[in-house]
């Protein structure tokens, strides 16, 4: 049976699901596509290939056997997209909490049955159709869960607007002891540069103490200013609109010291070793050209455990 733990974003990983590019078919339609940044490839004719794509993931995975992580893999579902496992569970504490994902990925959950299938039933947790929330909206900092949603009157109709607020409060209820913060995104069908499509798109921690952020990815500059006092100005790292297009916020943790990036994110990259990370560069590039990218495609199932005296800390703190 695995043992669920994952109370932070940062704490060494022992097991995590990776999604799988083998089989993901062809280059979807334009009316088929979730997001802008998919469909401004489609209609340039740079989507990304499937060897391209299964060369990047395998890269990652070589990460994680280098750190003895045990790793998961989807079940392969022909011509069908797996990439992106943070989309259809996410786990906090001893819980994994199954999404309420888009309908045409309903049989990517299909694909890790095997594995739900050795977690306890009690810590498998459903909803109803109407909450709705993704793991890339959904990440643990502390005694905080922040969530990205949106709550503009035009929620059915934008397709990159993931977690609503039934989801927030679902979470919260789930969590009483935790402190649940939300912020609404900035979406949009249309303009990549302008789409915060998870709350990894825009921010993430790192290490103990030190975040990504970029603030245009927020709607209300409240939100931004909160976690600029949180964490402090000078633990940020503030990054464009073209680095957020990039996905530079979406990197991975494998330890507080060890963090898996782009390799082409060359300023990230370099500030992330000036604070003393040990940074594992993989290729990704091609991947994120449908708006996601290392956070995305990787459920983390295991992380250490924090102790009692981290933890006490971790609530003083706040």
């Amino acid at each position: 049976m695995i043992k669920l733990n994952v109370q932070d974003e940062t704490s060494r990983l022992r097991a995590v699901i990776l999604g799988t590019a083998k089989s993901c078919g062809e280059t979807p339609k334009i009316e088929d596509a979730y997001d802008p940044k998919s469909i401004e490839h489609i209609k340039a004719g740079t989507y990304p290939l499937e060897k391209d794509m299964v060369m990047e993931m395998e890269a990652l995975n070589a990460v994680f056997e280098k750190y003895n992580v045990k790793v998961f893999r989807p079940n392969i579902i022909k011509n069908y997209n797996q990439i992106f496992s943070r989309d259809i569970a996410f786990v906090i504490d001893d819980k994994l909490i199954k999404s309420n994902i888009l309908p045409d990925r309903e049989k990517e959950i299909e694909a890790i049955n095997y594995v739900l299938d050795t977690i306890n039933p009690e810590n498998i947790i459903t909803t109803s159709d109407d909450v709705h929330f993704e793991g890339g909206d959904v990440m643990l900092w502390k005694n905080y869960i922040f969530i990205g949603t949106y709550t503009g009157a035009d929620y059915a109709d934008i397709i990159t607007a993931r977690t609503n607020m039934k989801g927030v409060n679902f979470i919260k209820e789930l969590f009483p002891n935790k402190i649940v913060k939300a912020f609404e995104l900035v979406k949009s069908n249309t303009n990549a540069k302008k789409n915060a499509l998870h709350l990894d798109c825009c921010f993430q921690p790192v290490g103990k103490d030190k975040a990504i952020i970029h603030k245009e990815g927020f709607k209300n500059e409240e939100d931004y200013n909160f976690l600029v006092k949180l964490f402090g100005k000078e633990n940020l790292f503030e990054i464009s609109a073209d680095e957020m297009y990039q996905m530079f916020s979406n990197v991975f943790s494998i330890s507080n010291e060890v963090v898996v990036s782009e390799k082409n994110f060359f300023r990230l990259n370099s500030w992330l070793r000036a604070q003393g990370f040990i940074v594992e560069e993989v290729p990704y590039a091609e991947i994120s050209k449908q708006e996601g990218l290392l956070r995305c495609s990787t459920m983390p199932l295991i992380r250490d455990r924090v102790n009692k005296q981290q933890a006490f800390k971790l609530l003083k703190t706040n």
